[in-house]
């Protein structure tokens, strides 16, 4: 047993409202710069939709994640080590800009100067590439509320593996919200299919990074990656992605998505994991087998013979501490609320979700039967199949049981909390019916309804000792060569990969003297936690105004 830990993140899709603020703040603080403009680290989608960039689910032509061989390993399904060196020159596996679609502004300055005259001017959309007048066809958010209705859901790879039934029922009957960021997965394929070995996974924390050196921007990382984020900047010639925040998450706070997030539907947290496993449990033959064989993977950090094992490995006691307390784990392993985002990608995602409850609640309110009561919802629950065939398709393969007892157990703890919010004594049955007992109930009841800011975000800061150790980290990150998965050895052509990333130390001193600091010189309001007066930021003071 080989312990490592990852930090890794849960969204309770309950909660989303579709207000696209994470997208919005994580675009200013990451990706709000030239040659980024199409970039997002982090979308929402509408489910049943085409998602971004369009379709990017259908693996049969996009070829991403890993495919099990008749030997029973894995290899990227874009192909093998040979396959790649003869394309490297030319990879035809790439969204074009119109999956994702042509970023544009609008003429602003026309309104400023247009001469008067009887007609209003018109602010006309500019294309940030070009630089010329364009036509707006699509978006990042286009089909965003189920816009276009049957004409955009109709392209979704889900829907087309389900029969036509389903799809002309599915759009009266169910609507959701999805967040994606990069899953920073356990077994990350793009870093399989990166010829340079220029994407690396950190062993400290798990996080999925690209060398801006190393990368030498053949894009074959972006055909790997079977959730299509992982991004080429048209004016740099690199690969980049979204880095899960590192310089905040080293210093202990959440990542600009989790802490800007309206509904308060992300959780952060750190897992221990079993790294001799992954092999294993990437591999596994039945697709459907997948969830629960990397659930495998996971050890419980209450276990001594784990806490022993973890500081063997070098983990600090803190950071076993914060794998105690992480919410991640609760919800992933104690409550079995949390579940992965396609798990037949092999990649071990480490981003999951919670499957929302509220459409079946709303059916059954719109049917005027009581939407809280016990016997309704599961009975609701059970009859509802197309939702639930569909959340299957994201969450577990087309594996129904799972989400069933999913949604189940949410039921169970909107019946047994409504109990006790009208003062009537709880049903035990209610608890005992999903497995669980009451006092579990009302613990998963609290920790995703009202739980607290240090609750919902256990984030162990780096240590000061270990700080040099962050600039070259992890070298060879899958199982596609020996070493795999990301756990040393050397990358698929013979390049070690994890090279210095001078950044880390000097933001987690930077950050971190400036969390202490009592007046910053400078500082960005998506860090700012309301220390001193940043200059420039308020109007100056009366008494100030009148010195010399």
């Amino acid at each position: 047993m080989r312990v490592m830990a990852q930090m890794a993140m849960v969204m309770n899709l309950d909660k989303c409202i579709g207000c696209h603020t994470c997208s919005v703040t994580c675009k200013q603080a990451w990706t709000n710069r030239s040659g980024v403009e199409y970039v997002w680290f982090n979308n929402v989608e509408t489910r049943p939709g085409q998602g971004y960039p369009r379709t990017y689910q259908d693996q049969k032509r996009w070829q991403g994640g890993w495919v099990r061989t008749r030997r029973g390993r894995l290899k990227p399904r874009s192909g093998g080590r040979v396959k790649r060196l003869l394309s490297i020159f030319a990879n035809p596996k790439l969204p074009s800009i119109q999956d994702y679609y042509e970023p544009w502004t609008y003429e602003y300055e026309h309104l400023l100067t247009a001469p008067a005259g009887d007609q209003t001017p018109v602010a006309r959309p500019t294309s940030l590439i070009t630089g010329k007048q364009t036509r707006i066809t699509w978006s990042a958010n286009w089909d965003d509320s189920l816009a276009g209705g049957n004409e955009t859901a109709g392209g979704d790879p889900i829907l087309a593996r389900v029969s036509e039934q389903v799809r002309q029922e599915y759009a009266k009957a169910f609507m959701f919200f999805l967040p994606r960021i990069c899953e920073h997965c356990l077994n990350p394929s793009c870093a399989a299919s990166c010829p340079s070995g220029a994407i690396y996974k950190r062993t400290e924390d798990g996080i999925v990074l690209v060398d801006q050196d190393d990368c030498r921007g053949w894009r074959m990382c972006v055909t790997g990656c079977p959730y299509k984020k992982i991004y080429f900047n048209h004016r740099t010639g690199k690969a980049e992605k979204c880095t899960f925040c590192f310089p905040r998450v080293e210093i202990g706070i959440p990542t600009v998505c989790s802490e800007t997030c309206v509904g308060r539907l992300r959780y952060i947290g750190l897992m221990l994991y079993d790294a001799d496993a992954v092999a294993r449990a990437a591999a596994v033959a039945d697709e459907t087998d997948l969830y629960a064989a990397q659930r495998s993977v996971f050890l419980d950090p209450h276990d001594p013979r784990v806490a022993e094992a973890a500081r063997r490995s070098g983990i600090p006691e803190d950071w076993i501490d914060a794998a105690r307390r992480s919410p991640v784990w609760d919800l992933i392993m104690r409550y079995e609320v949390a579940l992965p985002l396609h798990p037949e990608y092999r990649t071990m995602p480490m981003v999951w979700y919670i499957p929302p409850l509220s459409p079946v609640v709303d059916v059954l309110r719109d049917t005027g039967h009581d939407a809280e009561d016990a016997g309704n919802l599961f009975g609701a629950v059970d009859a509802l199949r197309i939702p639930v065939e569909y959340l299957a398709e994201l969450f577990t393969a087309g594996d129904t049981a799972p989400v069933t007892a999913v949604l189940r157990r949410l039921a169970a703890m909107r019946a047994y909390q409504r109990r006790v919010n009208l003062g009537e004594p709880p049903d035990e049955s209610i608890a005992t019916g999903v497995g669980m007992t009451g006092q579990r109930i009302q613990d998963m009841y609290r920790l995703l309804a009202i739980a607290k800011y240090d609750e919902r975000y256990v984030i162990p800061a780096a240590h000061a000792e270990a700080a040099a150790g962050l600039e070259e980290l992890a070298t060879g990150c899958s199982l596609d060569y020996e070493g795999g998965p990301g756990m040393g050895g050397t990358g698929p052509f013979g390049e070690s990969s994890g090279r210095y990333e001078p950044v880390a130390v000097e933001n987690f001193h930077a950050l971190r003297s400036r969390q202490t600091a009592d007046s910053p010189a400078r500082v960005n309001l998506l860090n700012w936690d309301g220390k001193g007066r940043p200059e420039g930021l308020f109007p100056p003071r009366r008494d100030e105004e009148e010195r010399p």
